[in-house]
């Protein structure tokens, strides 16, 4: 729920106008709200747009402790907070509103910085400690909900989103090194495509006291079980007891609850367990396309049928994710590789118009049970011994015939990674096409910018020093690198797309204590099975139908439209790359980048996907800059 601000003068007093304009900024997360205030001595100026979903009446922020020294700004929810309330007031704490979030600023008051390890959710907040005269923010442990910021004319600027900073007065321009690792689907989780607006990356602190600004993890994914260790007990009844407290939890709200569904297990898992504990019949919305193979109606319907809920049905045409692809984009802050951003987008546009302020999801499930083809395919590698998978690379970098041109251009190391993980080189075959594509639409000078970056290798690196990923089996690595990359850097931006309408969705499956679970249970039983996802397919056996549980995994994409003849989508993408809008990209040569139009036509069915993935992301540049009016470095 929400949004927030926060600036932090080292100077002259906070600006109250440019508190009020960035705070205005965010009235698409909070329209049941807004909120100011600035410190008596104009050191500080917190902001908050409200969501109303737990206290509708009294939960306004920003929320003030006892003493009156000690402010914050919350956006999120806080599960389990009632136990959490009721400890705190027996040690004396007063609370002022029913809201989840006050228990954040009694934690602080009585833990510190390690507040943060009591809180179980998903949240961005910022505390302002008057005694101390500390500000501290702090992003949840999956990233699940954004937190923007700027080091910027002698303050520090927070918000939820970076066009809220950009109200403030940060002048939008190119950060071209993060532009070349989200172009390459290395995107960098401490950045935003924004010079000088970077995040609190998940799991992590920002601390700034005197002028000086650090950030500080307080929680990683955790280093998984050995696997010739014993397993849990009852491994599938755990599963299903922590799911479904977790379900329960993210039910608690004081507005009706809704649940995102998408006819697979994962969506129609949710929604099963939340049905059977409510009151009342839940209501369900699913995205229908035109295009059969991408159409999960009526899969939707049956899983809905099944747990007794209401079911709304958002038909999306080709005209629709183009006519809505500019806003999704400019929501998103960021490259958008599928025509599922407007679909999203289109679908919070429903549910809010619905009345509805609140859904359930299923993302999570696939990174929990090793759901994605390339982790399954990593969790195979994974029996093979360390031996094995040495020989592999000696064998792939010994053939000529392995040397993968584009791979080898761009990262020599990354087709080594991805043989170590998981040994296919169909794979390598893929990622080669997608790199000459991709390289061929971009300016040369900027390639040589970067030209001795290697981005796969660096983010490998720093994901090896911070978790020691050398010890760990193939399969537990790439969940790992998942996690941090394109999950949270691309997958989880889709908040941005809910919220633009006020609409909060909430994961059951990522709760920390459900995913730190299934770390301690031995590979074999999350993926050691031809069925996708037997062990949750087992925990939920009740709740969700047969079929759905036995159909092959169908992720949620929109149809491919950018790279066919006579649509919308490729109207779009034509208009935007060959126009001004796109010749004005200052990372894109638009020779290169006419040359892939003009093969539109000639191009394979096999490979529409990845060169729709490549044109999307190209105009989502185009986009961007001429709605943020981006300049360069």
């Amino acid at each position: 729920m929400c949004g927030i601000i926060a600036i932090h003068s080292f100077g002259p007093p906070v600006d109250r106008r440019v508190l009020e304009r960035a705070t205005a900024a965010l009235g698409h997360r909070g329209p049941d709200g807004r909120r100011t205030w600035t410190s008596p001595s104009g050191e500080v100026g917190l902001g908050h747009t409200r969501l109303a979903i737990i206290d509708p009446e009294g939960g306004r922020q920003p929320i003030t402790s006892e003493d009156g020294r000690t402010h914050v700004v919350v956006n999120g929810e806080f599960y389990g907070f009632e136990a959490t309330r009721r400890e705190l007031a027996q040690r004396g704490h007063r609370f002022s509103t029913g809201s989840d979030s006050e228990i954040a600023i009694h934690l602080y008051e009585d833990l510190g910085t390690r507040f943060v390890d009591r809180l179980r959710g998903q949240f961005a907040l910022v505390v302002w400690d008057e005694r101390t005269r500390t500000l501290v923010a702090a992003r949840d442990r999956f990233g699940i909900k954004p937190l923007f910021y700027s080091e910027w004319r002698g303050g520090l600027y927070i918000a939820s989103e970076a066009k809220a900073l950009i109200a403030a007065g940060v002048e939008p321009r190119w950060d071209t090194e993060a532009t070349y690792r989200a172009l390459h689907a290395c995107p960098d989780q401490r950045a935003s495509l924004f010079e000088g607006i970077r995040q609190v990356p998940p799991g992590c602190l920002l601390v700034s006291r005197g002028g000086t600004t650090r950030l500080q993890r307080y929680w990683d994914l955790p280093e998984p079980l050995r696997d010739h260790e014993a397993p849990p007990v009852d491994v599938v009844g755990e599963v299903r007891a922590r799911l479904e407290r977790s379900v329960n939890e993210r039910m608690r709200a004081d507005v009706p609850v809704g649940c995102y569904l998408s006819g697979g297990l994962d969506s129609s898992a949710i929604l099963g367990l939340g049905a059977a504990g409510a009151s009342e019949p839940m209501t369900a919305f699913t995205v229908g396309f035109d295009d059969e193979a991408f159409d999960e109606r009526s899969w939707a319907a049956e899983a809905a049928k099944h747990s007794g809920a209401l079911h709304e049905i958002v038909s999306v045409t080709d005209r629709d994710l183009a006519d809505n692809f500019h806003q999704a984009v400019r929501h998103g802050e960021t490259l958008q590789y599928n025509g599922h951003a407007p679909a999203r987008f289109l679908l919070s546009r429903r549910v809010q118009s619905k009345g509805f302020k609140c859904v359930l999801a299923g993302e999570g499930a696939d990174e929990l049970f090793y759901g994605y083809e390339f982790t399954r395919a990593a969790a195979r590698a994974s029996s093979r011994s360390l031996s094995q998978r040495l020989r592999l690379l000696t064998r792939l970098f010994r053939s000529p015939r392995r040397r993968v041109p584009g791979l080898h251009a761009t990262s020599p190391w990354l087709a080594r990674l991805v043989t170590l993980l998981s040994g296919t080189p169909a794979l390598l075959d893929r990622l080669d096409g997608g790199v000459k594509q991709l390289r061929s639409t971009l300016d040369q000078d900027f390639l040589n910018d970067f030209s001795g970056l290697d981005v796969y290798r660096d983010f490998y690196d720093r994901c090896e020093q911070a978790a020691g990923l050398a010890s760990w089996k193939p399969a537990r690595r790439i969940t790992y690198l998942w996690f941090r990359s394109l999950f949270s850097g691309y997958h989880l931006a889709a908040d941005r797309l809910d919220m633009a309408h006020g609409v909060e969705v909430r994961f059951p499956f990522l709760d920390h204590e459900l995913f730190e679970f299934t770390q301690q249970i031995p590979l074999a039983a999350l993926a050691g099975t031809e069925q996708e996802k037997q062990l949750l397919n087992e925990a939920v056996a009740d709740v969700v139908p047969l079929r759905t549980r036995t159909r092959p995994k169908k992720p949620f994409w929109a149809p491919p439209d950018s790279a066919l003849a006579n649509s919308a989508m490729s109207e779009l993408v034509h208009d935007v790359l060959r126009g001004s809008t796109g010749s004005a990209v200052p990372m894109l040569d638009p020779a290169g980048v006419r040359g892939v139009l003009d093969s539109l036509p000639h191009t394979r069915p096999e490979h529409r996907r990845s060169l729709d993935s490549l044109l999307l992301s190209l105009t989502s540049l185009a986009i961007l800059q001429e709605s943020y009016g981006i300049g360069s470095s």
